[in-house]
């Protein structure tokens, strides 16, 4: 029986995904920054960082050159394109009002990983990501929401805290955005660890 996602369930396991890995992720971000600037590298780098939500909702564990592996760029061309095909439709479902936006956003928000981990093709991954979010999509939202604004919350407040001392400030600016991203990219990865699940067992049933 698959593992039920909850408000708390995501809450906790994002936490522990993401302070689990955030050593790995460091060295990911800071690699791909160095990186950023050589042409075609950087496009398997930036999926690469993608790509390591998979590895985290596996549980594997992954250096962080694991970006510069050569599959991320194999198939860059229909990565774009699933990409391309999720901002667009955000964009006019937000422009009817924000609330379509937000749930076709948690509605095709596995997409890229069911793409990268699957081999699901850009339409067929969107298609598949909103249907193991059906019934789940308000308790994703949430989850997500209230991580992040806690997380948010407790950053602005440790960094005005030490705003007064410059070194301090900058220092713990960098820790607070390293650990956001790595709690964001946590609970993802756990997200995506639950529903992933459902693909698995419809592919063995088949």
């Amino acid at each position: 029986m698959n593992e039920q996602l909850s408000i708390g369930s995501i809450i906790s396991n994002g936490l522990s995904y993401g302070f689990k890995n955030i050593l790995n992720l460091l060295g990911a971000i800071v690699l791909w920054i160095l990186t950023i600037w050589i042409p075609y590298l950087n496009i398997g780098t930036t999926i690469g960082l993608v790509g390591l939500v998979v590895h985290m909702s596996k549980g594997e564990s992954f250096s962080p050159t694991v970006i510069f592996d050569a599959k991320y760029r194999k198939n860059f061309g229909e990565f774009f394109l699933l990409y391309s095909f999720m901002m667009i439709g955000i964009y006019f479902a937000s422009m009817l009002l924000i609330i379509p936006g937000i749930v076709l956003q948690v509605a095709w928000g596995q997409s890229l990983y069911l793409f990268l981990d699957k081999g699901i093709k850009p339409l067929g991954a969107l298609r598949k990501s909103n249907e193991i979010t059906y019934g789940k999509k308000w308790s994703i939202f949430l989850g997500e929401f209230i991580l992040m604004l806690i997380v948010v919350i407790i950053f602005v407040i440790v960094v005005t805290i030490f705003s007064k001392i410059p070194f301090l400030s900058g220092l713990f600016t960098f820790i607070g955005i390293i650990v956001i991203i790595a709690i964001g990219m946590g609970v993802k990865a756990y997200i995506y660890s639950v529903l992933s699940k459902e693909v698995e067992t419809e592919t063995e049933t088949a």
